[in-house]
């Protein structure tokens, strides 16, 4: 069975690394190059590195930051924020990232998933989603394939969860799969920065929908939390507030989630 991964998440903005709520009324959480330092110290299992206002400001990722915090740690390290074509993602790896993440330029482009995974491997393409909950919209206009008339659905945002698109969250994640993602980190804007825990119903309904690896993000405030992402089938989970302030460190999560019984790396 595969180890599961628990995953700090660094949201840059301005060069520093900053964490808000719902997307909004971000504050100050360090230097990013500290922080990534840290976290390796710790043994995460991967970091990921997102520029979080590269999109809605149309300009390309910083990578001379990527460049240092690759230089600092020795963990996978996947970069997203600003990657417009092969090109970008190529200057990325380049820069020290091992995986790449897309969001507002697949939504635009979805053939770039195609492009990316043809030229780099699906293992290394990381499509993000972020979505937002609708609840009682009618199957036809728009749902997710299979859901209850009645039940959640989700849409996704981009540019950094600045602008709706019509497409479903669910029916988008099993396309991303199609086109050749090898991963999907989904992103609960509801939950977001909130610590009340991911959004469980999206997590499952997920994880039924595709059969490559969802990370979950959105919502972790404590250790508890982590375990009940896991256990809606993710097989890793993205958190930044837990760890970037409320004093838990990585080693108390993996023994947590150890006792629990899920497979983490020792």
């Amino acid at each position: 069975m595969l180890a599961r991964r628990i995953i700090p998440c660094l949201d840059v903005a301005n060069g520093r690394v900053v964490k808000g709520v719902h997307f909004q009324a971000l504050r100050d959480a360090g230097d990013p190059v500290e922080q990534a330092a840290r976290y390796d110290l710790e043994g995460a299992d991967e970091l990921v590195f997102l520029d979080i206002s590269a999109s809605h400001e149309d300009r390309d990722t910083l990578f001379s930051l990527v460049t240092r915090v690759a230089e600092t740690i020795f963990i996978p390290f996947t970069v997203g924020g600003g990657l417009r074509s092969v090109e970008d993602a190529g200057r990325a790896l380049r820069a020290g990232a091992d995986k790449i993440a897309v969001n507002t330029r697949a939504v635009r482009d979805p053939d770039l998933v195609r492009r990316l995974a043809d030229s780099f491997g699906s293992q290394c393409v990381v499509a993000a989603v972020d979505v937002r909950r609708r609840v009682g919209t009618d199957k036809t206009n728009g749902t997710d394939a299979g859901a209850d008339p009645t039940g959640p659905t989700w849409q996704v945002y981009i540019t950094g969860g600045r602008e709706p698109t019509e497409l479903s969250g669910i029916e988008w994640i099993g396309r991303l799969e199609e086109l050749g993602a090898g991963e999907i980190l989904l992103t609960s804007m509801d939950r977001d920065g909130t610590r009340q825990g991911y959004d469980l119903e999206l997590l499952r309904a997920a994880s039924a929908r595709v059969r490559i690896p969802v990370i979950a993000s959105g919502g972790a405030g404590s250790l508890e939390h982590l375990a009940e992402g896991l256990e809606a089938g993710a097989h890793g989970v993205l958190a930044a507030s837990i760890f970037h302030y409320q004093g838990c460190s990585l080693p108390e999560a993996r023994a947590y989630l150890q006792k629990r019984g899920f497979p983490v790396r020792p």
